[in-house]
């Protein structure tokens, strides 16, 4: 098999030079070179709402006041299978469990443990590759070395591609796509996106799919940016993004905030399946 590395860095956001163009005679005086700094961000609930099957997504981001990183990883289903899956807690995470026991019948692929945190490290995935990862920090390597062992899921026509974030304690993280090379299933793609320069109010988002499909597409382009702004009332953003999954396809929501300065933890999780309702 051939496989084809690619590392994008981001370290910071585009500045550029504005003119005012202001006719007012008055501010003429203000009519100078001005540098500012620009995010081409999105709103996370419209993009949500308007797509009725991204798949699984992370969120990795800063929250509007710049004091506490933000971590958001919901999965959604199409088959009575998929859809039979809850998020539960664990020592050091969370894992997906099937709701009902009797009605799952291929466990690969959708029962793993989406969250782990190791050694301060918020590692969060769509695969077991979150245990790869754990393991190779542990034996003191690096994300990236961790991603390059593995390759996008093989759950043929869709190749599933396997998407993957850590968040440092400082609250400065990194992102991870691999998929297949325009489809093609002898190659892999592997992207690496670094962002060691956080900013207030900004996010990032990927999902394992662009929209709903057969074979389902997988997400093209960069991590999308993402506007966090009303970070600073951390439920009320969660249940705006809960709301926002397609009420069919969403499955489960795990949303965590950590206090940079002093690492205080507020962890939430939805799931669509509960009990009294099975």
């Amino acid at each position: 098999m051939v496989y084809n590395d690619f590392r994008v860095i981001i370290l910071k956001a585009q500045t550029f030079k504005s003119v005012n163009k202001s006719a007012n005679i008055s501010n003429q005086n203000s009519n100078q070179h001005r540098e500012r700094t620009i995010y081409m961000t999105k709103n996370i609930v419209e993009l949500l709402r308007k797509n009725p099957y991204p798949g699984r997504g992370i969120i990795l981001g800063c929250s509007e006041d710049g004091k506490r990183s933000v971590v958001y990883y919901f999965i959604m289903g199409r088959s009575e299978n998929s859809r039979n899956r809850i998020f539960e807690k664990t020592e050091d995470g969370i894992r997906t469990a099937a709701f009902d026991e009797s009605k799952m019948t291929d466990p690969s692929l959708i029962i793993y443990h989406p969250v782990r945190i190791y050694d301060d490290y918020t590692i969060v995935t769509n695969g077991d590759q979150t245990n790869t990862i754990a393991d190779f920090l542990a034996s003191g390597e690096t994300f990236y070395t961790a991603m390059r062992t593995r390759e996008f899921e093989p759950d043929e026509p869709n190749y599933t591609p396997r998407i993957s974030g850590v968040v440092k304690p400082n609250g400065t993280y990194s992102l991870s796509v691999l998929k297949t090379a325009e489809g093609d299933a002898e190659r892999c793609l592997r992207c690496f996106y670094d962002y060691s320069d956080v900013k207030q109010g900004l996010g990032h988002f990927v999902s394992t799919y662009k929209t709903d499909g057969d074979p389902l597409p997988s997400f093209e382009g960069e991590p999308i940016p993402i506007d966090m702004s009303g970070q600073d009332d951390f439920e009320t953003f969660t249940e705006k993004i809960w709301n926002a999954l397609n009420d069919e396809n969403k499955v489960s929501l795990y949303a965590r905030e950590c206090d940079i300065a002093t690492g205080e933890v507020k962890e939430i999780i939805k799931n669509k399946n509960v009990k009294g309702n099975a």
